[in-house]
């Protein structure tokens, strides 16, 4: 193997590792400014968090709707009441 063959299979070798490189960061929501500075792609965790944020707030007028409405306290009190005799 000459000199120039040599130095074209490293050329070669350092493109696959980049791709490899940049497929594995984007896999994991990482991303790469030209400086070479890593950040976190947190897209798809604030959509997530926004979606159980959502949730939590449905879930929570519920059981605020349940303590403040006095007739279905008193029902649900007395279904217990029920329950336990």
């Amino acid at each position: 193997m000459n000199l120039w063959t040599t130095i074209l299979l490293i050329a070669i070798a350092g493109m696959i590792y980049s791709a490899w490189r940049s497929k594995h960061l984007t896999s994991n929501g990482i991303t790469e400014d030209f400086l070479g500075n890593q950040s976190l792609d947190d897209h798809r965790a604030n959509a997530e968090l926004q979606r159980e944020v959502e949730e939590l707030r449905e879930r929570v007028q519920i059981l605020e709707r349940i303590v403040t409405d006095g007739r279905e306290a008193s029902r649900i009190s007395s279904e217990i009441e029920k329950l336990r005799h």
